[in-house]
């Protein structure tokens, strides 16, 4: 008799196991009927479990098995762990290291790191700035976009900064109002929440003569 926290961590490792077969090429038909029955188990009933559970296995073919475990994963939202893909925390550290610039150009100075911290089991990362954790959580997929990462991250360094120092950055330096990271055409930038219109500079750009 397995706990419901023994199913939970059981249903994602096969969640794991899939979505690294599907992209490796290496998909079997074990690991989606397990978790198809997990799934209907606790009353998740999809076209893609039902297919899995009704059909001889003998009858899938490699391409039956890439479309039932891409929509099985797609069914449950699932997102990959940086443990899967160690590719998207490096990119989210190359994303603080640009919003970086932003930081020390405005004289900020103390520890800004990207971690994970023990409190939090969401498998998200966080901003460390001056050893506190702060900021939103960055879901590891946040990183398979480099100007999407800029703006998560920098919206995350943002709060981090703010809630320690007590005090706005980064700041309009037309408006002295606070700006805000945004995307503008595909473009991670810093815009003016003085107006809602007026765009300073591209992340990581709002002190040339630091880069």
């Amino acid at each position: 008799m397995h706990s419901d926290e023994q199913t939970r961590q059981f249903a994602h490792e096969l969640e794991g196991r899939i979505y690294v077969a599907l992209r490796d090429g290496d998909l079997d038909a074990e690991p989606m009927i397990e978790l198809a029955c997990l799934l209907l188990e606790g009353g998740v009933s999809t076209p893609a479990t039902r297919e899995l559970l009704e059909r001889p296995t003998a009858d899938l073919t490699a391409a039956d098995l890439t479309r039932l475990g891409r929509s099985l994963l797609r069914d449950i939202d699932f997102q990959p762990t940086f443990a899967l893909e160690p590719g998207l925390w490096a990119a989210l550290e190359q994303a603080l290291s640009v919003v970086e610039r932003d930081v020390r150009g405005a004289g900020i100075t103390g520890t800004l790191r990207l971690v994970v911290p023990d409190w939090d089991d969401s498998g998200s990362a966080r901003v460390e700035f001056q050893g506190g954790h702060h900021g939103n959580g960055i879901w590891p997929v946040e990183g398979s976009d480099a100007q999407g990462a800029l703006v998560s991250v920098a919206d995350a360094a943002q709060e981090a900064i703010v809630e320690i120092l007590w005090k706005v950055w980064p700041v309009c330096p037309a408006h002295d109002r606070g700006l805000r990271p945004e995307m503008e055409k595909k473009t991670a930038v810093w815009r003016c929440t003085g107006d809602g219109t007026h765009t300073v500079a591209r992340i990581g750009e709002l002190f040339p003569e630091q880069r």
